[in-house]
């Protein structure tokens, strides 16, 4: 590890590190646009100089490898003045405008020209100006104001996959934009704009709705999909205006899908804000004791059989153990939280989770990817795979529907018969992974959600065992099930699955189509066949009016994920939690809180009464939900259910990436992205295949 001297302190880096670095693990702030520590260094703005000893001139710290003996200075006159230089310059162009450009307070040129600039600029030139560029509906460029860094062009070339940004002409005639005029078509899109150090592209539904200064920051996990993305939401009275990362090395790094961050504003329409009760054939407005009378005296004339819940993708753990404990004291074993019929086993948690888990993917040295598209389904975990992938020494073998995931894959075929093939050692890529020291699978739900998902999941199951994904010498458990729905590891590891005798959802709405099923809760459940329910009393606790709300005899208006603090689970086993930036709008309530008030109308006493209550009974009921941010290694067991499988190819879940669920659906802007990107119309709701 080389020693080097930093103002006169002496500091030990590791091999590889920059000036740059060992400047900052020595506690010195060195000035950077171009310079982003997980992209390449293109060593272009030259705001990094420092003074190098025997060095002919400052040198840029950011290109410049740390070695053993050097000598570096900061703040030397000589270093003063070339920083204030280069400021100079990246004024010449830039036009004054701070007072109408999002950017402000948060822009890197404003920060460090006040703390390295000079105070007058000697250049009258005319001012240069290039074209604004059309890169879709979510970033607004204004590219007068970009100092050409090339963090954008670096970003998207090597993390999010789509290199079709770049630089065209030279010197003052240089414009970054795409070689072919169109839409940038990404889903890490909106990662550009946090990337920007200036106001050249900032976000085109946030643009002129607020200043960083008048937000309120509240810390909270994302549930659009489920990964689980660590998140701020910036709010402004009673609205979320917009959504942000925030750094979780082992989750998100410091990236998020452009859903998570542009979804947003479907907070704000289509929204339940009081309770509904059909009437005479049609929903009415009512009061909360009016809905709560309609429900109990339904639920009187119902038996314990016929009653029935299903928790949709959006459900937190404490409204489902809510429910559960709810239909429990009635006397139902008719539940389920797999609405897309996923024939994921309960029984052994190692068989429904990322056991590699998120950041563990970095290890795996060979990846199979059955009936998964993770570009789609999980794009922070496809950028570790794609992140993986460029190290080098990482196969990766795709089963199911071909698709350009942003990095080399072997497709192996379409169906299950290459799954069989693989399990029984007959195929190439079988001695792939068994050859690995670290091999991985990923089984999506697109293989899961099938007639024969449980014997696909054996087979999954299978090719783990044969071909050594399970290593317990070395912690190593290369099993893996990639969720779509945030509520499902959660709904799984309280238990939200048919008791004894119980139905599964398909059991549970073929029972209310034909009248086995009088009652039926839908726990913000809207990827159901609403249609096929027949003439069963529907009872919807959610937050949008949806497909859910549509069908409901009874609407319980409840809260989304930015109105509550509320617990979920990603999908490799880590419990996080929300946080409440804004309340629910009108009559609105957190969803536990309204099944705790219908029990006690219909006479039924939960065990709790408060926030605290309700997680205690989560801890009770699976000790993993004491433990927050943390994953813990499940033990290896039996689970799926070995049978015949059927030859039709897999097929990915999501057909639309920007709207799969009620809050994207109810968002203008993933509209305009769906239409875009995705060549559907506006307005249609259809997004599961």
């Amino acid at each position: 590890m080389p020693k080097l001297t930093v103002n006169g302190r002496e500091i030990e880096v590791p091999a590889g590190h920059t000036v740059l670095q060992a400047c900052e693990a020595s506690g010195v702030e060195i000035p950077r646009f171009c310079y982003h520590e997980r992209l390449s260094i293109a060593g272009n703005c030259r705001m990094c100089l420092v003074h190098q000893e025997k060095a002919p001139k400052p040198i840029a710290s950011c290109a410049m490898p740390a070695a053993d003996g050097m000598v570096i200075r900061t703040d030397t006159p000589e270093i003063h003045k070339a920083r204030q230089g280069v400021m100079e310059l990246l004024l010449i162009n830039h036009p004054l405008d701070c007072p109408i450009c999002d950017q402000a307070g948060e822009c890197d040129l404003q920060d460090q020209a006040m703390g390295y600039g000079f105070d007058r600029g000697r250049y009258r030139e005319n001012r240069r100006a290039v074209k604004d560029k059309d890169w879709g509906p979510l970033i607004k460029t204004v590219m007068t104001r970009c100092i050409h860094c090339t963090r954008c062009i670096r970003f998207a070339t090597e993390i999010a996959g789509v290199p079709e940004l770049g630089a065209t002409g030279r010197g003052e005639n240089m414009e970054v934009g795409m070689y072919v005029e169109k839409a940038l078509n990404s889903e890490l899109s909106g990662n550009l704009i946090d990337l920007c150090p200036v106001g050249a592209l900032t976000s085109a539904p946030y643009a002129f709705a607020s200043r960083s200064w008048e937000l309120r920051t509240t810390e909270s996990v994302d549930v659009l999909d489920a990964v689980g993305s660590n998140i701020r939401i910036d709010s402004r009275g009673p609205t979320v205006l917009r959504v942000l990362p925030r750094l979780n090395e082992d989750v998100n790094e410091e990236w998020i899908s452009d859903k998570t961050r542009f979804a947003c504003d479907g907070l704000r329409s289509r929204r339940l804000d009081q309770p509904w009760v059909r009437r005479s054939g049609s929903l009415e407005p009512a009061t909360w004791p009016e809905a709560f009378a309609a429900v109990a005296g339904r639920l009187k004339s119902a038996k314990p059989d016929r009653v029935a819940a299903i928790a949709g993708d959006l459900a937190c753990a404490e409204s489902m153990v809510a429910l559960k404990t709810l239909l429990a004291k009635l006397g139902s074993p008719h539940l389920d939280c797999r609405q897309d019929g996923a024939k994921l086993d309960p029984i052994c948690r190692a068989g429904y989770l990322f056991n590699t888990t998120i950041a563990g993917i970095e290890q795996a040295d060979a990846c199979l990817l059955i009936g998964t598209n993770p570009r789609r389904e999980a794009p922070i975990v496809n950028a570790r795979l794609r992140k993986r992938s460029l190290m080098g020494g990482f196969t990766v073998g795709l089963i199911g529907e071909a698709a350009d995931l942003t990095y080399r894959v072997e497709h192996l075929g379409p169906g299950p018969e290459k799954l069989k093939a693989i399990a029984a050692g007959k195929h190439p890529f079988s001695k792939t992974l068994a050859k690995a020291k670290a091999p991985m699978l990923v089984i999506g739900q697109g293989a899961l959600a099938r007639p024969d998902g449980g014997a696909v999941l054996a087979l999954a199951r299978e090719i783990a065992e044969s071909c050594g994904l399970i290593k317990p010498e070395s912690k190593w458990n290369g099993f893996n099930v990639l969720h779509t729905a945030a509520s499902r590891t959660g709904g799984l590891d309280l238990g939200f699955v048919p008791g004894p005798k119980g139905r599964d959802t398909a059991a549970i709405v073929a029972g209310a189509g034909q009248g086995a099923i009088e009652v039926l809760f839908l726990l913000g459940a809207d990827e159901i066949d609403t249609g096929r329910l027949g003439s069963a009393f529907v009872v919807y606790i959610g937050h949008h009016g949806d497909k859910g709300a549509t069908r409901a005899d009874v609407i319980l208006p409840g809260a989304a994920y930015t109105e509550k603090d509320a617990t979920y689970v990603n999908t490799e086993g880590r419990v996080q939690r929300t946080r409440r930036a804004v309340f629910p709008p009108g009559e609105a309530r957190e969803d536990w809180a309204i099944v705790r008030a219908l029990a006690e109308s219909c006479g039924v006493q939960l065990p709790f009464d408060r926030l605290a209550d309700v997680r205690a009974q989560l801890a009770a009921a699976n000790p993993v939900f004491a433990t927050l941010d943390t994953v813990l290694p499940a033990p290896w067991g039996a689970f799926g259910t070995p049978g015949e499988v059927a030859a039709a190819p897999f097929r990915s879940p999501i057909r639309d990436f920007y709207r799969t669920d009620a809050i994207s659906r109810a968002s203008p802007t993933m509209d305009e992205c769906a239409a875009a990107f995705s060549g559907s119309p506006p307005g249609l709701t259809g997004t599961h295949g």
